[in-house]
């Protein structure tokens, strides 16, 4: 019931234009549908946001890679309180404390991929000034230090970012390539739907002009008693069927030109008139050639390494959880003084080693249980891809084995279309001229519309399986060249 309101209301806004609104038509060829809805459809937006999302997180990644500067500070401190305090005797009492303090650290880190640590020099001055009758300055410096933290027998995760992320980004590109042509794809299903309906309307007013005309010569023969009463009533019926024939294909004409003009994003002034596309790319297509370059560009084979990569990653983890070891080391020196010269004089070394460690002694076999649950989901990964992997050969083998037959079906259909004109035009001038029978008639003239129908239809499936094969393969079988992008320039 609510599709049947959504047609109504289509159809309503199509037939009933805003009061004092001015239609204009606007032809249109296929390549310059395909070419406004990569750019102004919703689906172009869309496929363009995600790029955009998989290119900052890219970027992010390789941020990662490169030294980062960082200051951190604190400017003041101030307290005023109590605070507790144990005497020699153990007992607590509280003293009031009255300080200002201040302290920044310069730091300059690098992620260490081949490695998984992280180094660090550091620059860092501490000011402490006790307030109050007894005053003083204190100053803490450490003019530099450098400072390791690396992890021991972990995942090194940078290092797994480095064989991940590249991937990911260019499973992106391709995925953005592929969405273009299926905006092209969709375009094209829009476009022949309304170029359909534009046919399939023109049939209609032909038809019921000739049904108009036939009509009143049956009469005029009918009074001649050349032909029978029911030829007349048949001639009559087929007015009748002509003109309830052509209000549904207007009505359908007009929710089809809706469709296509709010997908490519025009104004509800404007017309669409649709243009048959007659030159077609006769080009040969061989499955071999396309699977190599669908393994090469398309997103399905950069997905299937990401997916196996990301397996391979999860295992990593769970057997670096199973002990977690790590070093932390820093040198350098330190200096303090009353004074803030001072506090860079008679420096003295700054050392700290830590190695920390955790290793279960007993987990129940918990950490254990994590490895094998990540061991089934990397066999689990490669069953899939395997699986997928075939489907995707297969569904492309098919595909272009239609796409080389429907080339041939379309130079049929083109020769049937224009013999199945020719004839029902012969028939009527015979008709006319009373050597043929109604029923011949309208075999001819069904025919005719039978075969115009399916030229159309025959033209769209051949375009259809051509833009469907370009999405696969990323390739330009027109120009025999890559699809590609400047990337740099559509994310910016």
């Amino acid at each position: 019931m609510r599709k049947q309101f959504f047609q109504l209301f289509i159809f309503l806004v199509s037939v009933f234009p805003a009061a004092g609104q001015e239609t204009h038509t606007l032809s249109l060829s296929l390549p310059e549908v395909m070419a406004r809805a990569r750019t102004n459809s919703v689906d172009a937006e869309v496929a363009l946001n995600q790029l955009k999302s998989a290119y900052w997180s890219y970027r992010s990644y390789r941020a990662e890679l490169l030294p980062e500067v960082a200051l951190s500070a604190t400017v003041p401190s101030y307290h005023k309180q109590y605070s507790p305090y144990m005497d020699d005797n153990g007992s607590y009492s509280f003293v009031r404390n009255n300080y200002l303090q201040m302290n920044g650290e310069l730091s300059v880190a690098q992620n260490i991929w081949l490695t998984g640590g992280k180094i660090s020099v550091n620059s860092s001055l501490d000011f402490y000034r006790q307030l109050g009758s007894s005053a003083f300055n204190r100053y803490m410096s450490i003019p530099v230090a450098i400072t390791l933290n690396q992890p021991i027998f972990g995942v090194n995760n940078l290092k797994w970012n480095r064989k991940i992320e590249p991937v990911r980004y260019d499973e992106a590109k391709a995925r953005f390539l592929s969405a273009s042509e299926d905006v092209a794809t969709t375009a094209i299903q829009y476009y022949f739907s309304l170029l359909m309906a534009k046919e399939n309307y023109q049939i209609a007013v032909q038809n019921l002009e000739n049904s108009e005309r036939l009509y009143e010569v049956a009469k005029e023969k009918r009074e001649m008693g050349r032909i029978s009463q029911n030829d007349l009533l048949q001639m009559e019926l087929n007015l009748l069927n002509a003109r309830t024939d052509m209000t549904d294909c207007e009505s359908n004409l007009k929710s089809n030109m809706f469709q296509l003009r709010s997908f490519l994003d025009y104004e509800e002034d404007v017309e669409i008139e649709p243009e048959i596309p007659l030159d077609v790319p006769e080009v040969e297509i061989a499955y071999a050639d396309a699977l190599e370059k669908a393994l090469d560009n398309n997103q399905f084979a950069k997905q299937m390494i990401r997916r196996q990569l990301e397996a391979d990653y999860e295992v990593a983890k769970a057997k670096g959880a199973q002990r977690e070891i790590n070093l932390f080391a820093q040198i350098g020196y330190t200096g303090t003084d009353h004074t803030f010269a001072g506090g860079y004089q008679n420096l003295k070394d700054n050392q700290v080693v830590e190695i920390g460690f955790e290793i279960p002694l007993v987990d129940w076999g918990r950490r254990k249980g994590k490895v094998k649950v990540a061991e089934s989901n990397r066999r689990l990964v490669e069953s899939q891809v395997r699986q997928e992997t075939q489907n995707f050969r297969q569904n492309l083998f098919i595909l272009v084995e239609r796409y080389g037959n429907q080339l041939r079906q379309l130079q049929t259909a083109r020769r049937a279309d224009e013999i199945a004109q020719k004839r029902y035009a012969t028939n009527v001038e015979t008709f006319l001229i009373g050597k043929i029978s109604t029923l011949d008639l309208n075999d001819s003239r069904v025919k005719k519309d039978e075969a115009r129908r399916e030229y159309v239809n025959e033209l769209y499936s051949f375009w259809l399986y051509y833009y469907q094969i370009r999405s696969l393969t990323l390739w330009d079988y027109q120009r025999n060249t890559g699809i590609d992008s400047d990337f740099d320039a559509i994310v910016k």
